[in-house]
């Protein structure tokens, strides 16, 4: 097998095998980023589909990520049991029959639904992809092989918004029919049975994590694996990576989330921070951005077409600075990026605060006077820049390698559900939030990236470089 970097001095390689491997994980990635912002261009055409309100169209939209909360929840303990492969493939199943449901829905009871069964599949993906990532990873470029699950959901929110904006402009608007009798708004939702069945397929043909064969007992497969993933054909290296793998697992029991438990507030410290990490990854606003942008720049003046524009245009921005991050992790670490990001949100955010705190009217009528609006389209961009560059990307990287091996899952599973009712807070409140004042929404979530600067700062570590199997609690 040829090598694409080279080795790390313990015989470990990063192989063409385990770029592709981790790759075919983190489709899981796309399918989230997918599933979550689909929703960005159906809003307006669902609320006069089914003459919703504000509160009933935020439950809509955000009712997917208490889906993914729960799935999240239960992902560490079906990764455990049945294997992170496995896991993986229940997730594509999940977001098949769910992509069918919500296009086919009759009405909002049913969408609700349906987008339940994809937060479910979403949320399972969620914590199974970073998990399985690192696992397969060699230490010293494990944070640009995890940083490729954030690249992946980046992804696929640009291709969720670009087949949106495609879809309502073959149709004429997102709530006019286009094929067999569908609303475009409803081919949105359908277009994801394509990706989740490529993914379902991929997954078919990576192998096992090593650390969850070693904790079954089956030495030899995971001897395999690290031969084969890791090129790592030196028998001494080989059997002391098995024996350390053994050793950090020495403590093996059927994971609980009494495993958890610490002095701190009932839990463990390093929970504590995923948890945190989680939290304020979505209390800095970034899913209203992709969920509500298009409606966003509609309701300031925009017009529909050019408020599809401006949200594609976004996530290429977070695709590109994306990529700005997966070539850092690694080299100046987790801690700085994440800081620089936090102190950057705060100030863009700070930005589009001030910009709303200048319109003139209400409700549809709002507008922003002036080069008032340019302002806010470029305070937007940057602070999508800033987030795609440290919080997007690092926070899965430290989810999946911060915590020891005998806790990993489990504790991912609680970090990632708290991320997804964070989301789900933040998303359903919008819409209220921004009757109140878009000034007031945004300033909030400026004030939460402030806070997450001195989290990160006071209570983060670095893990640059540390084996998983040195990672302590």
């Amino acid at each position: 097998m040829s090598t694409v970097d080279a080795t790390d001095g313990l015989g470990q390689r990063a192989t063409a095998r385990v770029v592709l491997i981790s790759a075919a994980a983190a489709l899981g990635g796309f399918l989230f980023g997918f599933d979550t912002a689909v929703i960005n261009g159906a809003v307006d055409a669902i609320r006069g589909s089914f003459s919703l309100d504000a509160a009933q169209i935020g439950f809509a939209v955000s009712c997917a990520l208490l889906g993914s909360a729960l799935g999240a929840w239960y992902a560490g303990m079906l990764a455990n049991r049945w294997g992170r492969v496995r896991t993986m493939q229940v997730a594509a199943v999940l977001l098949v029959a769910a992509a069918l449901g919500s296009g086919l829905a009759t009405a909002v009871w049913d969408l609700i639904l349906w987008r339940l069964v994809g937060g479910i599949g979403v949320g399972v993906a969620s914590v199974i992809a970073p998990t399985y990532i690192a696992e397969v990873s060699p230490a010293y470029i494990r944070g640009r092989l995890g940083s490729m699950q954030q690249l992946a959901i980046v992804l696929g929110i640009f291709a969720a918004l670009l087949s949106d904006a495609w879809l309502a402009g073959a149709a004429g608007g997102a709530s006019h029919d286009l094929w067999l009798g569908l609303s475009a708004w409803r081919w949105m939702f359908l277009a994801a049975v394509l990706p989740a069945l490529i993914y379902g397929t991929l997954v078919l043909g990576v192998p096992e994590s090593p650390r969850h064969l070693v904790a079954k007992g089956r030495l030899a497969e995971a001897r395999v694996v690290l031969q084969s993933v890791l090129n790592m054909h030196n028998d001494a290296a080989l059997d002391g990576k098995l024996r350390d793998i053994e050793n950090s697992l020495r403590s093996e029991h059927k994971p609980r989330l009494s495993d958890l438990r610490g002095k701190a507030a009932g839990l463990l410290p390093v929970v504590w921070v995923g948890i945190l990490l989680s939290v304020f990854q979505q209390f800095v606003g970034i899913n209203v951005i992709f969920y509500y942008s298009s409606t966003l720049w509609h309701s300031v003046g925009f017009s529909e077409t050019d408020s599809f524009a401006i949200t594609v245009a976004t996530s290429i921005v977070n695709v590109l600075v994306t990529l700005v991050a997966i070539a850092l992790v690694d080299k100046i670490g987790r801690k700085p990026l994440l800081a620089i990001g936090s102190a950057g949100m705060a100030i863009t955010l700070g930005m589009m605060a001030w910009c709303f705190s200048q319109a003139t009217g209400s409700g549809a009528a709002l507008s922003l006077p002036g080069s008032t609006g340019v302002v806010a389209l470029v305070a937007a961009n940057a602070y999508v820049v800033f987030f795609g560059v440290s919080w997007g990307p690092v926070v899965w990287v430290l989810l999946g390698e911060m915590f020891p091996n005998r806790i990993r899952a489990t504790a991912l599973a609680v970090a990632a559900a708290a991320q997804w009712l964070a989301n789900f807070v933040i998303t359903s409140s919008f819409p209220a939030l921004a009757e109140i004042g878009l000034t007031f929404a945004y300033g909030l979530y400026a004030g939460f990236a402030l806070l997450s600067f001195l989290f990160v700062m006071y209570a983060v570590r670095e893990t640059k470089g540390i084996e998983l199997e040195d990672m302590h609690a």
